[in-house]
């Protein structure tokens, strides 16, 4: 008969090594390598064709990778088993339910075919600033939005696309003014097909909220300077204009980061061009 002192293996109780306890491997947990006395702080913990392993950086900045193996780790002096971190849940959105336009969300909506109207925008930066913004309504409203590098042959524009019933057309324009070139050619091509509206900024950039791109305020810009690169000369940020677009752009998450003056121009075009049904 087996004494009940013994495992299966007859090993002896107090010789069986003890199961670890397990300690996730989250970011910034200081541990020791068991095998070769490196310590550090976990940088990252990822999947490998050889397995999981974990990153550890020393104090002097140098990175070690190691397998997450059993008993493979020291914290505070007890062996541990790291293991692989649970997932973070998703970040709620910042209106559930909403989409950045603050619009009521339809979930599994599908892209509308594109309709003949059109909504046309000044420049590239534009039309990316309305995309990120109003891009899931446009989709399900079948809007496509185009841009024109510039209002100055607007008219020989309007005249090509040829608006009419069901082809309606809407202008995003930049510094539109009384008394302002802009403003004298909006003048021309608007009509019950078209609607010509503005902003007065000097440059779509200053519709975003100074205070979502983290600076106090956005400086002026004498007229003739190129005002995007005396923008960023002014807030001493690299003469780069690309650069400070991605900058400016990445800090828009919302409506609630954009001025009020350009929100609205762009929801009354949007509901020019789909006044139609």
């Amino acid at each position: 008969m087996r004494s009940r002192s013994y495992g299966p293996d007859l090993t002896p109780p107090w010789k069986r090594q003890q199961p670890a306890p397990e300690v996730p491997a989250e970011r910034d947990l200081v541990v020791e390598e068991a095998a070769s006395g490196f310590c550090g702080a976990v940088v990252r913990c990822e999947k490998t064709a050889e397995g999981f392993t974990v990153t550890l950086e020393d104090r002097f900045g140098k990175h070690r990778v190691f397998p997450l193996v059993p008993r493979g780790f020291l914290l505070e002096g007890r062996v541990v088993t790291l293991v692989r971190p649970a997932a973070a849940a998703p970040a709620p959105s910042r209106v559930p339910g909403r989409t950045a336009s603050g619009s009521v969300a339809v979930p599994g909506a599908r892209a509308r075919v594109a309709r003949e109207s059109r909504i046309y925008v000044e420049g590239r930066h534009d039309a990316e600033l309305v995309e990120r913004v109003w891009g899931d309504d446009l989709r399900i409203e079948g809007v496509v939005v185009e841009y024109l590098e510039g209002v100055d042959d607007l008219p020989a524009i309007v005249a090509e696309f040829g608006p009419g019933p069901g082809r309606r057309l809407g202008v995003l324009v930049d510094h539109l003014l009384p008394g302002t070139k802009e403003h004298r050619i909006a003048a021309r091509v608007t009509g019950e097909a078209v609607l010509v509206v503005g902003h007065p900024y000097i440059d779509v950039w200053q519709a975003v909220k100074p205070s979502s791109v983290g600076i106090p305020g956005w400086p002026a810009v004498p007229r003739g300077e190129d005002f995007k690169l005396g923008t960023c000369r002014r807030l001493g940020w690299p003469e780069d204009t690309p650069a400070a677009w991605k900058r400016i752009l990445a800090s828009v998450d919302s409506y609630k980061d954009l001025d009020p003056a350009l929100l609205g121009r762009v929801e009354e075009l949007i509901d020019f061009v789909t006044s139609e049904d």
